[in-house]
């Protein structure tokens, strides 16, 4: 039997809290059959690529612009969203394992340090997490437990960029 050791100490226990793994989203694991001899290498690929976080993000910022419960999420972005829709697709998509393009044109940056300047409070950042959550289930994609999966991790980092009221 394979095991992992359990810490034997406090500190030992505290020290591997403290060395956070960041969080992943698990590929699931193929059914075999004789017609499917490969399966998807990274959650990008499982989720349906580059079509699918095209979707997802112009179902994002289509929401944002037309439900008054996203009004102070909109209020924060410029009028044209293309750029956005654009850069926020290529970002989802590298960030879940597929072409690193969003991460090689903006070396060094993330999605923490692009939206540091902004006044991000718990509203803001809950509108940014429902108005995901939104768009992730209003889109065809066909793993959809992948897709909830998706959507946790990206609501906890919407809402870990919520500053806290000084």
């Amino acid at each position: 039997m394979i095991g992992i050791k359990a810490p034997s100490r406090k500190s030992d226990i505290r020290s591997s809290i403290r060395r956070r793994i960041p969080m992943r989203i698990e590929a699931p694991t193929p059914m075999q059959d004789e017609t499917t001899t490969t399966r998807p290498t990274s959650p990008y690929e499982a989720l349906g690529g580059a079509p699918v976080f095209r979707a997802v993000c112009e179902r994002f910022y289509d929401l944002m612009e037309s439900e008054p419960e996203f009004a102070r999420l909109r209020a924060m972005h410029a009028d044209d969203l293309a750029p956005m829709r654009g850069a926020l697709a290529s970002f989802l998509g590298g960030w879940a394992g597929g072409p690193r393009e969003w991460f090689e044109s903006n070396p060094g940056r993330c999605m923490f340090s692009v939206h540091g300047s902004l006044a991000i409070d718990r509203d803001t950042a809950d509108q940014w997490a429902d108005a995901m959550e939104r768009a992730i289930a209003e889109t065809d994609i066909a793993n959809r437990a992948l897709a909830d999966q998706l959507a946790e991790r990206l609501t906890s980092m919407a809402r870990g960029m919520a500053k806290q009221a000084a």
